[in-house]
């Protein structure tokens, strides 16, 4: 049995099938053109794309200086105060009335009064050059009665200078440990005290407390130094530490060979403590170097803090000066004051 089946021409058919894949191809091209448009678009609206130029009102505004200048006008000044009797006995039994303090020539109003005992970090610098050999007994003694009289909370460490000056313990070591290292030391050599001083006032800058002191237990003399005493004096006037010294001397000796800085020792170091509210505790027997040490300790622990904020603005970094006068009743001893006699405004 026949079939027929339709003829179809190829060619039609051919013709077709391309025009269909033409047809496929364009709607293909359009859709990816759409959907690269969208994701341009998208793109360009990101966050991180968007500019905004700031009002030129806006760039004028220094946050900085409005903080720097905030600083200054609410500053208190804290003004650390030791009082002692013509015994060099502390007096502790003042009350705020009884001081009165001027800087320049105008007179504060005391916005604070107190007499904690609030721990400190303390530098003890120990000479040990040729000089102090008949006297290192004495010195190590000293140590012992400064520790035995301080706050138990202080934070410490211990400076020992010949040539050069090298630090010998910290807070971390025990007092017996101290006291080995301090035994074992032998005095020989120079005297580099300007340099000990520099080392000591560097180390406490990142004290653990805000209050901060150094002791100094030397004759005075300095022969070795590669700091200046001028640039010492300055350091130390301008910083927050009290420095107190004891000062061995067994004679004046003017020598021809001494340096300038050797012959006025004393005077140098009494200028120095002075000015940062301590002072030089002046000897002329070895054996008074540990009860000295005592009485420094003591009055470290005894001291009057007296605050106020300037009437006058700090829109400069020179030295005020500071004069603080202390009045009491006529039944009284005459009383001795000691206290920083300035400061530089901090613009930091």
């Amino acid at each position: 049995m026949a079939f027929s089946v339709p003829a179809v021409s190829l060619s039609s058919a051919s013709s077709r099938s391309t025009e269909f894949k033409r047809r496929n191809q364009g709607s293909l091209a359009c859709v990816v053109l759409v959907v690269l448009l969208l994701a341009l678009t998208a793109h360009a609206q990101t966050p991180d794309n968007i500019h905004i130029t700031p009002r030129e009102k806006a760039q004028r505004v220094s946050a900085p200086d409005s903080q720097v200048h905030l600083r200054v006008d609410v500053e208190m000044v804290l003004v650390p105060v030791t009082v002692t009797d013509t015994k060099n006995h502390p007096v502790v039994d003042l009350a705020r009335h009884n001081f009165k303090l001027f800087e320049g020539n105008n007179e504060e109003t005391i916005q604070y009064f107190g007499t904690e005992d609030a721990p400190l970090s303390v530098g003890i610098l120990v000479d040990l050059s040729s000089s102090m050999a008949s006297k290192i007994d004495e010195v190590r003694e000293a140590a012992s009665e400064f520790f035995a009289n301080a706050n138990p909370a202080d934070d410490y460490f211990i400076i020992t200078f010949a040539d050069k000056p090298k630090l010998l313990a910290e807070t971390t070591q025990s007092f017996e440990d101290i006291h080995a290292a301090l035994a074992a030391a032998k005095p020989k050599g120079n005297t580099a005290l300007a340099d000990a001083i520099y080392m000591g006032l560097a180390k406490l800058r990142h004290a653990k407390y805000t209050r901060k002191a150094l002791l100094i237990i030397s004759d005075g003399g300095d022969n070795n130094s590669r700091h200046s005493l001028r640039q010492i004096k300055k350091l130390a006037r301008e910083s927050d530490t009290e420095i107190y010294a004891i000062d061995v001397c067994d004679a004046p000796a003017l020598l021809l060979t001494q340096k300038l800085e050797e012959r006025f020792g004393r005077q140098w170091l009494t200028e120095v403590t002075e000015s940062t509210g301590g002072r030089t505790i002046s000897l002329d027997n070895p054996a008074g170097i540990p009860d000295a040490a005592a009485r420094a300790s003591r009055e470290l622990r005894n001291q009057y803090i007296l605050g106020y904020r300037p009437s006058r603005v700090a829109d400069d970094s020179k030295w005020r000066k500071i004069k603080v006068k202390v009045t009491r009743s006529e039944d009284f001893l005459p009383l001795q004051v000691y206290y920083r006699t300035g400061y530089v405004p901090r613009r930091d």
